[in-house]
């Protein structure tokens, strides 16, 4: 497992609890996915189907710092919400 430093995260965010919750969310979004992988998992199916075995927070973490999640701000957030 690697390290990521929490100083990546004072730079995309205006903090870095915010960018704790981007995570958090997209760690559980990511785990829901596994979990419908693991359900559909079957004897006929095993060799098609792909789970990674990395951590979910971690991943999650990772994609945070890649710039793969679009993390908006309070104003960006309710705008992108009412349309």
């Amino acid at each position: 497992m690697g390290y990521i430093p929490l100083d990546l995260f004072d730079e995309m965010t205006e903090n870095r609890y915010q960018a704790v919750i981007v995570a958090s969310r997209r760690a559980r979004q990511l785990n829901q996915i596994r979990l419908a992988k693991l359900e559909m998992l079957s004897k006929e199916n095993a060799d098609r189907i792909e789970i990674d075995g990395r951590k979910v927070t971690f991943r999650s973490l990772q994609e945070c710092v890649e710039g793969k999640i679009e993390i908006k701000s309070g104003n960006d957030a309710e705008k992108s919400s009412d349309s």
